[in-house]
């Protein structure tokens, strides 16, 4: 093949890659996703498990959430909490608390989950099973 033939072809994949982008990128703008951020107290269903955020109380020295999470036998209810404070996404500090007993499928169990100090305004995120739900106060 020439050379010619070469720079030729790798324009033209060049072009077809930059065509797709640009059809993603309109998909995207387009694209209508709805934000919920849900008061303190409000119930969600996550897949199996359904949680809530009974209470936010920050200090100096940490953020502690009080939830609520019941559905799933001896689960770990710290798993899957997540705190959006200052730009940043922070995890709990302490993922095997001992305060927080394992979830029942019955009775919905309370637990503080720990995290590092934040200030202002603070949204609380649940994930499982690739689904989100949020929670401010």
């Amino acid at each position: 093949m020439s050379t010619r033939k070469l720079i030729f072809t790798a324009l033209i994949c060049g072009l077809a890659i930059m065509l797709a982008g640009g059809i993603k990128l309109l998909q995207v703008a387009n694209d209508d996703t709805e934000l919920i951020v849900h008061a303190l107290g409000v119930e969600q269903t996550l897949s199996d498990m359904t949680v809530s955020v009974m209470e936010v109380v920050q200090s100096a020295s940490m953020t502690a959430v009080t939830i609520s999470a019941q559905g799933v036998q001896d689960a770990d209810p710290v798993e899957g909490w997540r705190l959006l404070a200052g730009g940043e996404v922070l995890l709990p500090l302490n993922p095997q608390s001992e305060t927080c007993l394992a979830t029942d499928v019955v009775e919905a169990r309370t637990c503080v989950v720990e995290f590092p100090p934040s200030e202002g305004s603070v949204t609380v995120a649940y994930i499982r099973a690739g689904a989100q739900s949020q929670w401010a106060p």
